[in-house]
């Protein structure tokens, strides 16, 4: 064989080297990492009730704080239910007062009237019935006079008992059963002022945390259903990464350890803690496009990043390696 035909295969075989160099070998010495992304959960912020949207106090993009006000909707009808509901309390609550103290002095003093009233009566009757007996007995009065004396004192004593028992129960006030009604009215009524007065301040909304304005629906002057959100809200605390790791090694990832990550433009030695890994594997999503290897059977982990980032931003996490 010349020595020509024996170069060839020789400079095959160094090309192949040189390619296998150049592209495995920064593989294999850059470490194996695990894709994945971004993941934001939006809050939609609405008020309970229909009107037009008066102000928004926020812009889409801008930062908010916990108990930052959001926006208002006009709350004329909510207000008119809220006077109305206050003012059946205010109704009930003099009923019930009325039902425990019974009648008013006034009429408690005509009550007195009538039993003094009842009791001159008696006097009187009683007087007759002194003249009549003795000139009775002395034959002066028939028998019947005397009878009648009798039956008109007995008839004045029984009216001043029912005027005495009459006073009583006007002091005594209404009865129990009328009482608890007019308490359980109050209460229904409390419970209709503190639902409207809820609902009044629903109208009004506050952020509920941290957070990045994500969007503005409405803006002033225009007309909002109930429920219907009016802006969405990024919080904070509900940006998370979203990454997928190998049957193989799902075993080393549970809540509350910590991953590191990495990601374009971002600073360096971020981390997340983890908060949701998924009892049931999946097929790697489409989306996700390992650098070295595609793992079919793959698990999904959720974690909580140390910084505030874009959701749908790549990131790169670190695996973990099984602890000594």
């Amino acid at each position: 064989m010349s020595p020509h035909r024996l170069l060839v295969p020789v400079l095959v075989l160094a090309a192949a080297a040189v390619v296998a160099a150049i592209v495995l070998v920064p593989r294999i010495n850059r470490p194996q990492v695990l894709s994945g992304y971004v993941e934001g959960e939006p809050l939609y912020m609405a008020a309970p009730v229909a009107g037009p949207v008066r102000a928004v106090f926020v812009q889409r993009g801008e930062r908010v704080a916990a108990g930052q006000e959001l926006f208002v909707v006009d709350t004329s009808q909510v207000g008119g239910a809220r006077d109305e509901a206050l003012a059946r309390l205010a109704a009930a609550e003099a009923q019930a007062r009325d039902a425990r103290k019974g009648q008013r002095p006034i009429e408690l003093a005509v009550l007195d009237a009538d039993i003094a009233a009842a009791e001159a009566q008696v006097r009187d009757a009683a007087a007759v019935l002194n003249r009549v007996r003795p000139l009775v007995k002395t034959g002066v009065y028939a028998p019947a006079r005397l009878d009648d004396a009798k039956a008109a004192h007995d008839a004045a004593l029984a009216q001043a008992a029912a005027a005495r028992r009459r006073r009583d129960a006007a002091a005594l006030g209404a009865r129990e059963d009328q009482i608890r009604a007019a308490e359980a009215q109050v209460v229904q009524a409390k419970a209709a002022v503190a639902s409207t007065s809820a609902r009044l301040s629903d109208a009004a909304p506050s952020a509920p945390g941290p957070a990045r304005v994500e969007d503005v629906f409405f803006q002033p002057g225009e007309w909002a259903s109930a429920n219907q959100p009016v802006l969405s809200l990024l919080p904070d605390a509900r940006v998370k990464l979203r990454f997928f790791v190998p049957e193989a090694s799902v075993a080393l990832y549970r809540p509350g350890r910590t991953v590191r990550f990495s990601c374009d433009g971002c600073a360096e030695g971020l981390s997340a803690q983890i908060t949701y890994v998924s009892p049931r594997p999946e097929f790697t999503p489409p989306v996700i496009y390992s650098r070295e290897t595609r793992d079919r059977l793959v698990y999904l982990v959720e974690a909580r990043p140390s910084a505030l980032l874009n959701p749908g931003q790549p990131v790169d996490v670190v695996p973990l390696e099984a602890r000594p």
